[in-house]
């Protein structure tokens, strides 16, 4: 029986054998992992191996194939391997330590010392639940974490939506305080605007313990352990159940692409090979990202990643995933120098098929595990199934980033006039997608705001944004940047097909760049945080960008607009004046920068229709050109219905009917 990803698009036919083969290759890998039980079962690995205290004992378990001796060390050690705290070698590769029940206390600070044959090293355990570093020394060691009260969950995670609106945050950089910020701090101060904002789901960065605070969370040393940076478990526990006591759901990015290259701090020659869980020589590097690569074939990396996502969900109710860089899982060459334009580099020898297995089986385990829970892939190949059902021939994922969308208006800006912006393209790009997948649109995340780069606003007001952002002081260049900002915001929120998602401070158009502290900057935390007091001060144009945000956001969420089809009325290049329909909502655009349109006129529906959101209104900075009072009616002429509106330059508004 053909395959549904097939029959929604007959360009597939010719690729047909190979998508049924990467279907077939997930299932006998299943079954080989598996054997009479389920992926659940299998994915136990947090389980079994780290250190478990009991009531009656301690034990400490590890698989490292190439290692001849092993050793717990620590305080209770003087740091040094005795043979009180050897492991023992056990079959496959495995090592067990089994100690009193009061040898290890909570808090205590432990590593292993490994032995091969001609040297030996320290590691921190590949399964361990808690990782510091002494303030002083800059040492990471695991930490014993047993406390006396364990974090009980009091909320269950909300349901599942049809479409979610996304708050992607980072911890650290949460605070106005030049500091890196707490999970506490977060839950107190951060989480109450999300939920003033109207988001619904959170998406945590850099939960996963890393050595390097600058590398945003994405060369991650130990996959177990939260980044104790920001708190303890409980606190992050904590957090999460806030969030889901007011309704909104948390996702944490993975990164299962790579790894970081240190040996002591990561797993990178956990047993003195370099080929344990990457590949053996330079496929085994990330040239790029400066990280080593995992070796998806190996059933023990699958153990490994396929437990990580189970913990991650059990441990800390998290309601699912955004998988980072999986262009890079996905291609041998990870995508690097690559566009993608036709259907054969999705299917030539270019692709790494074990990666593709992974991932099919980790999201059918995510879901198995918590049926509600949420993938989101981040992937700039635009692969064919990526966020297609498993049962219907894809790869599983729930949604897929529109990452062609930020770097379209980041071109369009630069290298265009406003005159030269074509409506017909702007709404071509944002709606570009296959039928067959959730897509999550979005006009910049933490990407485009890093240090080398600039948010959309900072792009647009460029320096005077640091003289005339004062509402007194406002001059036609930051209008014309407040009046874009809005309308970009409006145009690719109301053209998500599916869901919306948006950077933490960029909502509020967050002045300057990303960029955490280094030996460049002097190490400095200036630029590694949120100015959240512009958005709160009325005297500043950030207060009005935030309301605007807010009302957006609100407005498509309460009436589940992106749920329903887009229908385009009217696309004007030389007026530059856009106008779409979702069910009762209609949504126009004047991008001229010059022109304002009087009893400018479109077929629609025949009804009383009244503005509901307005750019021009003086609440949202606008200049109050707009009567909202008045309710607009169709007339009929040649039995077609039509709306006559006044539309003002660079304003945006959306109608609903009366």
């Amino acid at each position: 029986m053909e395959l549904k990803i097939i029959k929604n698009d007959p360009y597939l036919k010719p690729y047909s054998k190979i998508i049924e083969e990467r279907l077939q290759n997930a299932l006998l890998k299943e079954v080989e992992l598996t054997g009479k039980r389920n992926l659940s079962d299998f994915a136990n690995a947090h389980l079994h191996y780290g250190l478990h205290i009991s009531d009656n004992q301690q034990v400490y378990r590890d698989w490292l194939p190439n290692a001849e001796e092993v050793y717990l060390i620590g305080d209770f050690s003087d740091w040094k391997p005795v043979e009180k705290f050897r492991l023992n070698k056990i079959e496959n590769g495995n090592f067990e330590l089994i100690l009193d029940k009061n040898t290890l206390k909570h808090g205590d600070l432990y590593r292993l010392h490994v032995k091969w044959k001609g040297s030996s090293g320290d590691r921190i355990p590949a399964y361990a639940k808690r990782v510091v570093q002494d303030e002083e020394t800059k040492i990471f060691n695991s930490q014993v974490w047993n406390p006396r009260k364990s974090y009980k969950f009091k909320y269950k995670s909300p349901d599942k939506k049809e479409s979610i609106f996304v708050y992607e945050a980072h911890v650290g950089m949460s605070s106005e305080e030049p500091k890196v910020n707490s999970f506490n701090s977060f839950r107190k101060e951060v989480l109450p605007k999300i939920i003033k904002a109207g988001y619904d789901t959170i998406q945590l960065m850099a939960i996963q313990e890393h050595p390097y605070y600058g590398s945003f969370g994405y060369h991650v040393s130990s996959f177990f352990a939260v980044s104790s940076r920001f708190g303890t478990p409980e606190e992050l526990k904590a957090l999460i159940d806030e969030a889901h006591k007011n309704n909104i759901r948390v996702i944490m990015d993975l990164v299962h692409s790579h790894a970081v290259k240190n040996e002591i701090e990561g797993i990178s020659k956990y047993d003195g090979t370099e080929y344990q869980f990457f590949h053996k020589g330079d496929r085994g590097y990330h040239d790029a990202w400066d990280s080593r690569c995992f070796d998806y074939s190996k059933n023990e990396v699958l153990h490994f990643l396929l437990s990580n996502c189970k913990f991650w969900i059990d441990e800390y109710n998290f309601d699912g995933f955004r998988y980072d860089g999986i262009t890079s899982m996905l291609y041998l060459n990870h995508g690097l120098e690559t566009d993608f334009v036709s259907y054969e580099q999705y299917f030539d020898d270019n692709q790494d098929e074990d990666a593709i297995t992974y991932l099919i089986l980790a999201n059918k385990l995510i879901h198995d595990i918590k049926p509600d829970a949420i993938t989101v892939a981040e992937d700039m190949s635009g692969m064919p199934g990526i966020a297609v059902p498993i049962t219907e021939g894809g790869i599983g994922f729930d949604y897929k980033l529109a990452m062609g969308v930020p770097d379209y208006w980041i071109k369009l800006i630069k290298e265009r006039k406003d005159e030269e912006w074509s409506v017909g393209e702007i709404f071509y790009r944002l709606t570009d997608k296959r039928e067959d997948e959730n897509v999550i649109n979005y006009s910049e995340s933490h990407d485009q705001a890093l240090v080398g780069d600039k948010t959309i606003f900072f792009r647009l007001a460029d320096k005077d944004i640091y003289n005339h952002m004062a509402i007194s002081n406002l001059n036609l260049k930051v209008q014309r940047a407040l009046a874009l900002h809005k309308m970009i915001l409006l145009i690719t929120a109301g053209t998500a097909q599916n869901s919306y998602l948006n950077f933490m401070g960029n909502e509020f158009g967050h002045p300057e760049w990303i960029d955490f502290p280094r030996e460049g900057n002097n190490w400095s935390y200036n630029y590694a945080r949120r100015q959240w007091s512009l958005a709160a001060d009325k005297g500043l144009a950030y207060y009005y960008l935030n309301a605007f945000n807010k009302q957006t956001i609100h407005i498509l969420r309460n009436n589940n607009i992106l749920q329903t089809n887009i229908e385009l009325i009217n696309s004007n290049e030389a007026d530059q004046v856009l106008i779409f329909k979702r069910g009762d909502f209609i949504f126009v655009f004047n991008f001229n920068p010059t022109k304002s349109f009087t009893d400018y006129g479109f077929i629609t529906d025949k009804g009383k229709y009244i503005i509901i959101l307005n750019s021009d209104n003086k609440k949202f900075i606008g200049h109050s050109r707009i009567d909202e009072n008045i309710t607009y009616e169709t007339t009929s002429f040649e039995n077609k219905d039509y709306l006559r509106l006044y539309i003002p330059n660079r304003t945006c508004m959306v109608l609903g009917k009366k």
